[in-house]
């Protein structure tokens, strides 16, 4: 199995940093108004080092943010920074007008360094949770700092090891958690005393499940994991699924639904055939269609298609069912080899995972 590439998630690599001893903090958007480039919860990480990792905006605050964060690693006070980006500074930046934003920054504390409001544990344990798939997001109350982790799964809501002293904090946050963990979204609330948290949902990095060790998965893979999913390419013909033909990319030569199984396929979780093989296709779709993945794409042409929905009805699934399915897979733009098709399936699954009207089915409602 291949080596997966560097991180450069700020949350990896303030943790990295922090580990290995270097002052650091984290710069977390808390709220946005106008036309702001980065959505609240996007994170910067910086090192005392001046290495800096992640965004806050589209360039036109990040130095003002890095200048606080060495300020905040000197005396360990948190801060709540507001900016209004102009309209002539919004133009530079590729913006089409100005707007607001509002970022916290903390230091990182760990024994050997600690000053700070984030201890290196803690962000241990959420980093940890995200490698788990545990929708998991941090509170944190603005006016100093306090934190509580909270929880999603089968139980509903968590706030694991929460101390007694803030159980009344977690009733007062739990409408406004529960609709950050529907909406996937982070946001701004304020309690029953008249304090504001931060609600951050910790990023849970997005999947692409490939079937098929192909040509056209030799493009999009590497694509993919540039655009930031977490790719595997699953295959059980060992002559194609092969380290020389997809370097850096997790391989899979397991049955694909027995990959799948294993895999635990969550709400995160992009699936694309691939193979044109009826015997490889069938058993991927029907294992995608029982579960959570927010997209189901399939290679092949309207009548392939066709014939597949109709061996999945006799299976007993139902045409509402199969409207998942994206198939011919790809965005309709006229794509002509391997990169140009590989191009219109990754922005087809971008589409679908960011709600965009291009990501619609035709047949839906």
């Amino acid at each position: 199995m291949t080596q997966p590439l560097i991180s450069h998630d700020p949350l990896d690599l303030a943790i990295a940093w922090a580990r290995a001893g270097q002052a650091a903090a984290l710069a977390c958007v808390t709220s946005t108004w106008g036309s702001s480039p980065r959505p609240a919860g996007s994170m910067m990480a910086v090192s005392a080092t001046g290495r800096i990792e992640g965004s806050v905006s589209g360039g036109c605050v990040e130095g003002a943010v890095i200048a606080e964060a060495g300020e905040v690693m000197q005396d360990g006070r948190p801060r709540s920074l507001s900016y209004g980006v102009s309209s002539e500074d919004a133009w530079s930046v590729g913006l089409a007008c100005g707007g607001l934003l509002d970022v916290y920054v903390e230091s990182i504390s760990t024994p050997e360094r600690p000053t700070g409001t984030l201890e290196l544990a803690l962000l241990e344990r959420l980093s940890a949770l995200r490698q788990a798939r545990q929708p998991v997001l941090l509170a944190t109350r603005l006016s100093d700092g306090r934190h509580i982790v909270l929880t999603c799964g089968e139980r509903g809501l968590q706030a694991p090891d929460v101390l007694p002293e803030d159980s009344g904090h977690v009733a007062s946050l739990s409408e406004s958690a529960r609709q950050a963990f529907h909406t996937g979204r982070s946001l701004r609330h304020i309690d029953t005393q008249a304090e504001e948290w931060f609600l951050h949902l910790i990023p849970m990095q997005p999947r692409l499940m490939i079937v098929g060790a192909v040509h056209i998965a030799q493009v999009l893979a590497p694509m993919a994991q540039t655009a930031g999913f977490a790719v595997t390419v699953i295959d059980p013909r060992t002559q194609l699924a092969t380290a020389d033909r997809f370097p850096g990319i997790t391989l899979d030569t397991q049955w694909p639904d027995e990959a799948l199984d294993s895999l635990h396929i969550d709400n995160q979780t992009a699936i694309v055939t691939l193979t044109h093989d009826a015997k490889l296709d069938d058993p991927t779709l029907r294992h995608a269609l029982r579960g959570p993945a927010f997209y189901i794409g399939a290679l092949g042409s309207r009548k392939t298609q066709a014939s597949r929905l109709t061996r999945l009805r006799e299976d007993g699934f139902s045409d509402e069912q199969t409207r998942r399915i994206h198939g011919p897979v790809g965005l309709a733009i006229g794509a002509v080899g391997a990169a140009e098709i590989a191009l219109s399936i990754l922005a087809e699954i971008v589409a679908v995972r960011r709600n965009a009207p291009l990501g619609h089915h035709p047949g839906w409602t």
